[in-house]
């Protein structure tokens, strides 16, 4: 990386440095939302397991199967929703 020499960096405007910033500022706007779709890719991988495991199990508390399953169904919800407010702030080019 070349650096820009002291005065051309001070002399930018707010608004010159604003549009300089921006690529960067997308990428990591974008890098945030992916790590919380990984987040939540992790938890509906762990409540997958944990309703296989309460279905295995010779007594099913069903009540709780259900809010598992309910847990579930919400994330993948809010996976689906950040998928299309990426696909719609970052179109495909």
């Amino acid at each position: 990386m070349k650096l820009k020499p002291f005065a051309e960096v001070i002399a930018l405007s707010k608004e010159k440095l604003s549009e300089a910033l921006a690529p960067i500022r997308a990428r990591k706007v974008r890098s945030q939302a992916e790590l919380e779709m990984a987040k939540l890719d992790d938890e509906l991988i762990r409540l997958e397991s944990e309703v296989h495991e309460m279905c295995a199990k010779e007594d099913i508390n069903f009540p709780t199967l259900l809010d598992k399953l309910d847990k579930a169904a919400l994330l993948e919800r809010r996976k689906a929703q950040y998928e299309k407010v990426l696909a719609d702030l970052f179109p495909a080019k």
